[in-house]
């Protein structure tokens, strides 16, 4: 195994180890152990995953689709376990983005030279 895939799994390892993650997976559990936050949280995931499924076969979202989705997201913002977990959601995803910047960041500075 080459010494770039050691360090990939170590990083894996590292971000299963990291308070971002743990606190993320904290959150997660919480809602799933909550029936009414758990089938409102599967019923905004079923929302979700519809809507980004029609724009990737590039079918248009309607309107009601639209209002559907944005009473879905208001009524789960609501539910403090769910808009805990969102928020811990967002930050592993922030903190998952900066990392692919750093591995990422040869190839950015490879074309950089070439495009000057």
């Amino acid at each position: 195994m080459s010494n770039i895939q050691e360090s990939a799994q170590a990083l894996e390892q590292a971000i299963r180890e990291s308070e971002e993650f743990n606190n993320l997976k904290e959150a997660y559990e919480k809602v799933m152990n909550d029936e009414i936050a758990k089938k409102m949280f599967d019923d905004f995931r079923s929302t979700q995953i519809e809507l980004q499924q029609k724009q990737m076969q590039g079918q248009e979202i309607t309107e009601e689709e639209v209002e559907q989705a944005r009473k879905v997201v208001e009524t789960v913002q609501q539910h403090e376990a769910i808009s805990h977990l969102m928020e811990e959601e967002q930050k592993v995803n922030e903190f998952i983005n900066g990392i692919s910047r750093t591995i990422t960041k040869p190839l950015e500075e490879l074309y950089a030279e070439h495009a000057e």
